[in-house]
């Protein structure tokens, strides 16, 4: 009995140290790579858009550049060019994409580098290890990943290569995955607003992060010359597609709104009031938590924003932007977003699912909460088609992360250092 329970309080603190965090998370990996290869093994490919892209890149590597005329068995092209070039790497690497094997393989590489990613940012917040096996328990994840191919994988692991980067104070190579990511799928955009506070606040210089703004936009002008400079090309073309932010969506097809009935979700007013709650969560989190860095607040930040600030107060500003606050401003800024999300389809879960475990771990309401919300998020993702209570459900477990990180954010640099569960 005396073992027992000396095992089992070694496994506690196992779970609860942040110092275990490389052991834990080099466990899961090896656990996550045999689950994935089972899954590979027993649970059949579902075919969704990879036929469809395949048609596009077809037609591009035909020498088609004008964006309103590719078009697959899905409809137009709707992505950056960054998802061409992949995709286009894929046909070659995939012999026009009939070699499946190799497809999953692409693909598992995606997932496991983006797990790897995913829990290095876990632990540059100090984040104990605990929280991160939830990383690997997700259904609905491995199915996006290893059954579907969806670019919202490479998205994804664009993204969290940017946020490890800009943790690790790499700002300028930061810059640069976030672009390439937004290159891909649009739906990166959702942590621009957190990224670019990010930038102010810890480099200590607007000029600094105005220069990474330009570094951005550069780099998505450099995906967009083939499309736009050519010959049959055109700028109008692309930006209207890979960039179309007055898209339509089908109630029927959406994971989150069902529940509010197709005559409201269709409605011009659904529409803006939802951009004006966004607007609003965004203006709420930065006034009352993301701002703490900044000694008197959100005049003091415009103050220091338009006329600088002195040296010693840009390096206090930069030290209490570390790795935990980062994390959780990034995660709740994209967490936002998809709240306000007019639809998500059940692909748009990569989002997520890598930021909900810290996300509720930072509201400080144990590990019952933690485990519980997730599994109620997981389930409403799950159901297919969505219903009105998991469309309900899934909008909570939304709503309940915000609420959750908003009330255990005021924490002192120490207290999270402290924090085991």
């Amino acid at each position: 009995m005396d073992l027992i329970e000396r095992a089992s309080a070694r496994a506690i603190e196992i779970a609860r140290n942040p110092k275990y965090g490389s052991r834990v998370a080099l466990a899961l990996l090896c656990f996550d790579g045999l689950l994935s290869y089972v899954i590979l093994r027993k649970v059949p490919y579902t075919e969704i858009d990879w036929e469809a892209y395949m048609e596009q890149v077809s037609q591009y590597r035909a020498g088609e550049r004008d964006y309103r005329n590719i078009k697959g068995g899905t409809g137009p092209l709707v992505y950056p060019a960054g998802h061409v070039y992949i995709y286009n790497w894929l046909y070659t690497f995939t012999d026009g994409g009939v070699q499946r094997e190799r497809v999953q393989a692409a693909f598992w590489i995606a997932y496991m580098a983006t797990l790897w990613l995913a829990m290095a940012c876990y632990r540059k917040a100090s984040a104990p290890p605990w929280v991160m096996c939830l990383l690997v328990l997700s259904k609905r994840l491995h199915s996006i990943y290893l059954l579907r191919f969806f670019n919202d994988c490479f998205s994804t692991l664009l993204i969290f290569a940017s946020i490890i980067l800009v943790q690790s104070r790499q700002y300028t190579l930061s810059a640069v995955f976030y672009s390439l990511s937004v290159g891909v799928k649009m739906s990166s955009l959702l942590y621009l607003p957190a990224l670019g506070l990010i930038f102010v606040l810890s480099t200590g210089s607007p000029g600094k992060a105005l220069r990474l703004a330009a570094l951005m936009l550069q780099i998505q002008v450099l995906l967009a010359v083939p499309f736009v400079a050519s010959e049959n090309g055109s700028l109008p073309g692309y930006l209207g597609r890979a960039f179309e932010f007055s898209r339509a969506f089908l109630w029927k097809w959406t994971v989150n709104w069902r529940f509010v009935g197709e005559e409201v979700f269709t409605s011009s007013w659904f529409k803006i009031g939802l951009l004006a709650v966004h607007i609003a969560l965004l203006l709420f989190f930065l006034i009352t938590r993301w701002l703490q860095p900044v000694r008197g607040g959100l005049i003091q930040f415009i103050k220091n924003f338009v006329g600088g600030t002195d040296h010693q107060e840009e390096m206090r500003t930069s030290a209490h932007t570390d790795g935990a606050y980062m994390l959780t401003t990034l995660f709740t800024c994209n967490m936002v977003g998809m709240l306000c999300a007019r639809s998500l389809h059940y692909q748009f879960y990569s989002w997520m699912a890598w930021t909900t475990p810290f996300l509720l771990w930072k509201s400080g309401w144990g590990v019952p909460f933690v485990v519980s919300v997730w599994a109620m998020q997981e389930y409403a993702w799950n159901v297919y088609p969505s219903s009105r209570v998991s469309s309900a459900m899934a909008v909570g477990c939304m709503a309940l992360q915000l609420v959750g990180v908003w009330a255990g954010a005021p924490e002192t640099e120490e207290s999270v250092k402290q924090k085991r569960i």
